[in-house]
């Protein structure tokens, strides 16, 4: 399981010339099962996605696909967590 960074860099004020594509790569994260979870990072800091179901170096090549990555809108740090211990509505991340 991962947590994704994203936090917005000098370059934050062209985000919205690369909203459209930014979230249609966010859908084809939920699309292709990839994706848990997607917010902002409180305050107005940038976003946040919780990532399964991928490996480290897959989940860091669609990151470098997404367009705010791609154009500098956005670092990203990607967080691998190993899950030991879930609420029984999260069992299926422990397997």
């Amino acid at each position: 399981m991962f947590i994704v960074l994203l936090k917005f860099s000098d370059n934050r004020g062209q985000a919205g010339q690369f909203m459209v594509g930014h979230n249609e790569w966010i859908e084809r994260g939920f699309d292709e099962g990839i994706f848990l979870l997607v917010g902002s990072v409180q305050p107005n800091a940038g976003g946040g996605i919780v990532a399964h179901n991928t490996t480290l170096a897959d989940l860091q090549s669609r990151v470098n696909e997404d367009p705010f990555v791609a154009e500098d809108v956005v670092t990203a740090e990607i967080l691998e967590i190993t899950p030991a211990k879930v609420d029984e509505r999260l069992k299926f991340l422990l397997t």
